[in-house]
């Protein structure tokens, strides 16, 4: 399973659709977004996918977490969202 990378540029309803085709395919989806803005249209792409999930009777839950990533030789700090079901 490939982690979902969000951008502040990314379109949440793209994300969010995303989002709930792999938790439809694998019962679980990561999300990683890094800067606030990226931050942002994460949270709204995995409360909208929340509701894409709710019409298929599942009911998902969201577990932010830090983690660290490297970029070009540089450690970054992330967001990482897990959605999963409840």
């Amino acid at each position: 399973m490939d982690i979902i990378k969000v951008s502040a540029g990314s379109r949440t309803s793209a994300v969010a659709g995303a989002i709930a085709g792999v938790v439809r395919e694998h019962n679980r989806a990561e999300v990683q977004a890094i800067g606030a803005g990226a931050v942002n249209q994460a949270v709204k792409a995995a409360a909208i996918a929340r509701g894409y999930l709710q019409e298929d009777g599942l009911d998902v839950i969201c577990i932010p977490e830090f983690t660290s990533v490297d970029i070009e030789g540089k450690e970054r700090t992330a967001v990482r969202i897990i959605v999963e079901p409840r």
